[in-house]
């Protein structure tokens, strides 16, 4: 059986680099490149072996890779000049490999490209594609699965039958001849489709690097990291980070290079496409893609298509499922459109499967922060620019203490759909919550976050740092015995407190006064919103607690059934009216999961609660014994301020509609009027984030717009009442508080 080797050579050493090398491990078969070779005339039986020369990078500090030098003088050492590359051959061999692919016969190419091409595409074309991938392949093995990259991506998509056979489906629909949708389709492709390079990917992440390196210290969970390694050997993965910072990929890429991860595909929105930055990344795996595109179908085809692609080739895969930078410091509600993209390519590919990796990115301190809350406030968002790029990457060059990235458990989407009915309204959504549930799960709590808890539901003062230890006491021993992923103990007391404290006085969150007998910190000006930042990264980890605290005052304001079975039920449904109450602002598991966890809360609390009747006086004994760790208030204040503010501005509207905006823009007026007056208690409440979460609320009452001949003065009073409710079980809890520590509440 005849063999030919087909050398992928740019010059005539590189071809005596493949004939050295083919002398040796294939003496019988000659050197041809494809334009020597005529597939369609080679018989059938024939192999064919592709070979190419890798040009490895010097070593730099015990890696191979590019330097930002190479770059300056237009110098890539993987893919030296011809008139170099002598010298380098001669000075380092080293540098200088051949790698071959996966041989194959002409039979097995002309059967596979019957089986995936396009009716009438060119046989050749398609054995070159299949040689260049093959070699690439082997390539990968050399320089190290980090290099995984995808190339002749627009040939490959282009010329499948599945794009040419659903092109034509949308022309038949669209009224216009098939080719013109293809051309438009790889048109519109071409603007975000990622071609990365080795040479790209090391230039990114050596230049870019510096917006975080001197920053924060990043620590990864490792034994994590070492299973979706072993995974991602037979998946391709899906990374689904939380946003909080521009640098979150940056983060997390090199954290993931530095664990041999080939590179993720990253889908980021074109506001950020900003010369140099865009022609870098996307010769390392960024897709910039529009931020809205739901009214034109020919560039949603050609992105599920490229999506179907990268589903299909197994490629890993990487975006922000909130849409943004978060805006308050926990999670946002996910944006369902890529996501849908995705589970459309897995349904169709009869055996693709993807992995979805949860990802937590969390930050002791931002200099992002102080902007975000502003916008938050109703101030207006800046364009991000080349004067923004600058005055980002000057502020970045102070540290900020250590960035943590943790995984939630991997889980297969295949699974996941197929767990779920086709009928199921809300099946994505139930996809998309799981994922955030998982990050939740995964997110470490910070020293930083807990001393933002602890001032923030505090009273309106300064407090010593005994004081603050003295609260955050009770928060650590709750955290122990859930188990929860806390903070190191010594950065909340003593001298690691102060240090603590330093870093929030340093980023302008705190005041500090050493004037008198004792230092005192408290919340700086108008900076609780930004206490708050910090604070919600951990506050989803006390919400299951909070409602319980809130649940139990319902007990002692009706007539309690001695039926064991009956005051279950009503305890369980007074639990599930307060979550949904809050379902716009946090992410629960599915009601039986939500009440398995409220009664694993109650199991810390009281253990005899299920054989218990609970009467005023058990109530009472059960608050008292719960000294320190009443978290109610600190956690859902802000929500149902906010609550409070929409409802009464609703109320106040009688009957009248308005538009979204102008209700938020009403609303913020209102909160600070009324935080001004001590009524809402919660500054960090006035936030154009909050209301849009109350307004979702209220829209999903069907308290917006009137319909259906219901009254609605009588259904949005029925919701302020609602919410003055739980306003009052707050009020009665900082009173059990205040009686227990002596600390005022806000």
């Amino acid at each position: 059986m005849a063999a030919i080797v087909l050398a992928e050579v740019r010059t005539n050493l590189e071809r005596e680099a493949v004939a050295e090398w083919a002398a040796s491990k294939h003496p019988d078969a000659p050197v041809r490149t494809l334009d020597e070779v005529d597939p369609e005339a080679l018989d059938p039986t024939t192999t064919l072996i592709p070979a190419r020369v890798v040009w490895l990078p010097p070593m730099r500090k015990g890696e191979r890779r590019v330097s930002m030098a190479d770059v300056l003088v237009l110098s890539n050492p993987r893919r030296p000049p011809a008139f170099r590359q002598g010298a380098i051959k001669k000075r380092a061999p080293d540098r200088v490999r051949v790698v071959a692919g996966e041989p194959a016969t002409v039979e097995e190419l002309r059967r596979r490209h019957e089986q995936s091409s396009a009716e009438g595409e060119d046989f050749g074309q398609f054995v070159e594609l299949a040689a260049a991938l093959s070699a690439e392949r082997a390539e990968r093995q050399l320089i190290g699965d980090r290099y995984k990259v995808p190339k002749l991506v627009a040939q490959q998509i282009g010329s499948s039958a599945r794009f040419q056979t659903n092109a034509a489906k949308l022309a038949a629909d669209l009224g216009r001849p098939a080719a013109a949708i293809i051309q438009d389709a790889i048109d519109k492709m071409s603007t975000f489709v990622a071609t990365q390079s080795p040479l790209m990917d090391d230039v990114f992440s050596t230049t870019f690097g510096k917006l975080y390196e001197r920053t924060w210290t990043v620590s990864v969970d490792l034994d994590t990291l070492s299973e979706l390694r072993s995974l991602n050997k037979t998946h391709g993965l899906v990374f689904l980070p939380s946003h909080r910072s521009y640098v979150d990929t940056l983060v997390l890429s090199d954290a993931l290079r530095r664990h041999d991860f080939p590179p993720n595909l990253v889908l980021g929105g074109n506001n950020l496409a900003l010369w140099p930055l865009a022609a870098i990344a996307r010769r390392a795996g960024v897709i910039f893609i529009r931020r809205k595109f739901g009214d034109d179908p020919i560039y949603k085809f050609a992105m599920r298509a490229y999506l179907s692609f990268i589903v299909e080739k197994r490629f890993n895969l990487e975006w922000y499922i909130e849409g943004g930078r978060s805006r308050t410091g926990k999670l946002r509600p996910p944006m369902m459109g890529l996501l849908a993209y995705v589970v459309d390519a897995v349904e169709q590919l009869d055996t693709a499967d993807m992995m979805v990796v949860p990802t937590s990115i969390v930050y002791d301190q931002l200099h992002e922060i102080a902007a975000i809350t502003r916008e938050s406030a109703g101030g207006a968002k800046k364009p991000e620019d080349v004067t923004w790029l600058l005055k980002y990457a000057k502020a970045q060059r102070s540290y900020l203490g250590e960035a943590r990235v943790r995984f939630g458990e991997p889980f297969s989407l295949r699974e996941s759909i197929l767990e779920l009915s086709e009928d199921d309204p809300a099946r994505l959504e139930k996809i998309a919550f799981k994922v955030m549930d998982e990050i939740n799960a995964a997110t470490p709590i910070s020293a930083t976050s807990l001393a933002g808890f602890a001032l923030l539901g505090a009273g309106d003062r300064a407090y010593t740092a005994k004081e603050i230890e003295d609260i955050l006491r009770p928060l650590l021993a709750y955290i122990e015995r859930r188990e929860l992923p806390g903070p190191d103990p010594a950065m909340c007391r003593g001298l690691g407190l102060k240090s603590t404290l330093k870093e929030l006085t340093d980023a302008g969150v705190l005041t500090h006064f050493a004037g008198g007998v004792d230092d005192v910190w408290s919340i700086a000006g108008d900076n609780h919103a930004v206490a708050a930042y910090y604070r919600n990264g951990a506050i989803h980890h006390f919400v299951d607690r909070a409602i319980v605290e809130v649940a139990l005052f319902a007990a002692d304001r009706r007539t309690i059934d001695d039926d064991r079975e009956t005051r279950l039920a009503a305890a369980q449904a007074e639990a599930l009216r307060i979550r949904d109450l809050l379902k716009f602002e946090f992410f629960f598991p599915t009601k039986q999961e939500f009440l398995h966890r409220l009664g694993a809360e109650m199991d810390l609390i009281a253990p005899e609660w299920r054989t218990v009747r609970p009467t005023p006086a058990w109530l009472h004994d059960t608050f008292v014994a719960m000294s320190g760790e009443l978290f109610a208030r600190r956690t859902l204040q802000p929500f149902f301020d906010a609550q409070l503010v929409m409802s009464r501005r609703l109320v106040e509207l009688g009957e009248e509609s308005r538009d979204k905006q102008e209700i938020i823009t009403d609303c913020l007026g209102l909160g600070k009027q009324l935080a001004l007056q001590g009524v809402v208690k919660s500054r960090d409440s006035v936030s154009t984030e909050l209301y849009t979460a109350a307004y979702k609320l209220a829209d999903n009452r069907g308290l917006i717009d009137p319909h259906d001949g219901r009254d609605l003065v009588a259904a949005r009073q029925e919701w302020l009442d609602e919410v003055e409710d739980m306003r009052d079980r707050l009020a009665r809890i900082a009173e059990i508080e205040a009686e227990q520590t002596g600390v005022t509440a806000v």
